[in-house]
């Protein structure tokens, strides 16, 4: 459905509100942003390939982007007859596999009716967006989904701003129309109100509106009419997106927008080839961010067909491809002629508003699991990853052994930090905080725009939930299915450890989703901690007699016959203020016979956190210990005397 079939009350209604629009932005003097490097001369007819289209998959997390991709790999014929296909195949990260969303953005290709698409499928959370900003660097248009039901969410927002920022053609797909809560009607309205939201531009109004059931590869242009397969969507993908143009006889301007590694070649350079050639044995120049140029000889070059990456020997303008033999080459750097360099504008991306300590393991039990446990072997590995990730900063602490990381948010740092200790590294990372900024004498902090569907029972829990930490409520919605669309500005330090108390008080029903919202005024202090912490005072084994004792006290993190040392953290106290114990307490043997009931222990079984779980929980005093196989909190000063004092100066 585009635009051309809507009703005429729909139509004159829609076009009234954007030129509304139009008339007020161009009294304000907005301009739009140009599409794509800027570096073509006005001299020479560009050249039109009209055999490949670039696109790019975007929407708000769990909206069904990769699934909708396995389905256009399964009836492009990708798969083998015979062969055994996951779920989410373009998941292929075990962390991605795990919790269920996309990380890193991929690559593939198809083909429909004699046009090769390459689709690139991006992450759709909010902490990955550096993502979304590089990929929209290599695509000529945006396929963006959107749930039938939940509709447009924080995500679906920031990366369609991006896309109309870059004057980006859009295609509109509302997926899951098969559900019983779909409202694909409701869904399409808010989606217009988004773009005039967003300042779209007067050739953006006219995008088509496909709906989709990507789980059974079904397309079509009416909700209640959906073809056997994909054909429609395609067939609006290939129309909507702009096919690949280049001067003849320009020289190599190749974007490198991402980075891939291989075990025979070394490091990939991912990216588009805007204009002319690049072969195998070629000589080519980086051109640096400082401005230097290096040449390097091309050694690899792959390609991207279905699942399978295939060598190629050359490739021309508009392809997508790995090139390998760059040297350190870096993620907005440009590939170029030696001769004639002409390089493109450097990848901007939005920056960090969160930041983590990383450090050297110091705890008793430092080396027991892990291979890498110094600080150079840490440093080389957070080197590596903010060499790839252009989101990830990292800068150096007054210590040799810690490192300040600063990212988009605690899931993003969370993943790198699992990354690194299944790769064998052990380290010790700090609570999470927000990176503040000072703007003509006053403190600022980032806020977030958040939005919350919980069950109608659990609005008023939730609102005091969020006004103890400064949100501020600008919308609510009752959609009359029991439940409840709430909208909240909230700063970002009130959402760290949130979910867990969100979780637990909406018994595991709420959604949450946030997306930066700029900085704002300091909103004052915020009282995330209420419970202090049971803390080890010595070192040994955990015994059953012990914690039948002290599992009164609170929540036990630990169970009987595990390793603990003095300053660890085995539980959460159900009091506030922390408690010194001893879990390692044995019952002494006597002659004195006692009833059986005395000596029958009942524990409750203990809470295994998981790393995310840890990092919200830990506090300012606090390490979460991090191994290979174990997850501990710990106390920043281990010794229960110096650490009493430090806590008294601290209150004087």
């Amino acid at each position: 459905m585009s635009l051309a079939s809507w009703t005429q009350s729909e139509r004159g209604s829609f076009v009234l509100r954007y030129h509304r629009k139009v008339v007020l932005r161009r009294r304000l003097g907005a301009r739009a942003m140009p599409n794509g490097p800027s570096a073509l001369e006005e001299s020479q007819v560009p050249v039109i390939r009209d055999d490949l289209r670039n696109v790019a998959i975007v929407a708000h997390v769990d909206h069904g982007k990769t699934t909708l991709v396995d389905a256009m790999l399964r009836q492009a014929g990708a798969f083998r007859a015979n062969q055994e296909v996951v779920e989410r195949v373009m998941d292929s990260m075990d962390l991605e596999r795990e919790k269920g969303i996309t990380i890193l953005a991929k690559q593939t290709a198809v083909e429909f009716r004699g046009v090769r698409i390459n689709v690139v499928d991006t992450p759709g959370h909010v902490d990955f967006g550096g993502e979304v900003e590089r990929t929209l660097r290599m695509v000529d248009a945006v396929l963006l989904l959107v749930d039938a039901s939940e509709g447009p969410l924080p995500q679906t927002r920031y990366v369609l701003g991006k896309a109309l920022a870059r004057r980006l053609p859009v295609v509109v797909c509302v997926n899951k129309v098969d559900r019983t809560d779909a409202r694909p009607t409701e869904v399409v309205h808010e989606v217009e109100e988004l773009f005039l939201d967003l300042d779209a531009d007067e050739d953006q109004i006219g995008f088509p509106i496909l709906y989709t059931n990507a789980r059974a590869g079904r397309a079509g242009r009416r909700p209640d009419e959906l073809a056997p397969d994909l054909g429609p969507l395609l067939e609006a993908v290939v129309a909507t997106t702009p096919p690949p143009t280049f001067e003849p006889g320009h020289p190599l301007q190749f974007l490198v927008t991402n980075l891939d590694a291989d075990p025979y070649v070394g490091r990939l350079a991912v990216g588009r080839l805007w204009q002319g050639e690049v072969g195998l044995g070629d000589r080519v120049g980086v051109a640096k961010r400082d401005g230097s140029l290096a040449i390097a000889k091309v050694t690899k070059i792959v390609g991207a067909i279905g699942l399978s990456r295939t060598d190629l020997d050359r490739a021309g303008p508009g392809e997508i491809v790995a090139i390998a033999g760059l040297g350190d080459v870096t993620v907005g750097e440009t590939v170029t002629d030696p001769d004639d360099p002409r390089p493109l504008p450097v990848v901007s991306i939005d920056q960090p508003s969160v930041s983590m300590r990383f450090g050297v393991n110091t705890s008793p039990f430092a080396g027991n699991d892990g291979t890498y446990l110094t600080s150079r072997h840490l440093k080389q590995r957070l080197d590596r990853e903010a060499l790839g990730n252009v989101s990830i900063r990292v800068l150096p602490t007054s210590s040799p052994d810690t490192f300040e990381v600063q990212g988009r948010g605690e899931l993003q740092l969370a993943v790198l930090v699992e990354q690194v200790r299944r790769e064998g590294y052990e380290l010790e990372v700090s609570k999470p905080e927000v990176i503040t900024r000072t703007v003509d004498g006053r403190v600022q902090e980032p806020y977030e725009a958040v939005t919350l569907d919980v069950p109608e029972e659990f609005v008023g829990v939730v609102t005091q939930a969020l006004a103890l930490r400064r949100g501020r409520l600008a919308n609510m919605v009752n959609h009359g299915t029991g439940w409840v669309r709430l909208e909240l500005r909230v700063p970002a330090r009130g959402l760290i450890g949130f979910r867990s108390a969100l979780l637990t008080a909406t018994r595991g029903t709420a959604l949450l989703h946030h997306l930066f919202d700029g900085y704002d005024a300091w909103a004052g202090e915020i009282h995330d901690r209420v419970n202090g912490a049971l803390v080890a005072d010595r070192i040994g084994t955990t015994t059953g007699y012990a914690l039948d004792q002290l599992q009164e006290r609170g929540e036990l993190f630990v169970g009987p016959g595990t390793e603990v040392y003095e300053g660890m953290v085995i539980g959460e106290n159900a009091r506030p203020g922390d408690m010194d114990v001893n879990p390692t307490r044995q019952k002494q043997k006597t002659n004195i016979r006692t009833h059986a009931a005395d000596e029958a222990i009942r524990l409750v079984p203990p809470r295994q956190l998981s790393l995310e779980q840890a990092i919200e929980r830990v506090g300012v005093d606090e390490f979460v210990e991090v191994t290979p196989s174990s997850i501990r909190l710990r106390k920043r000063v281990l010794d229960a005397t110096a650490r009493g004092r430090a806590a008294k100066r601290t209150r004087r």
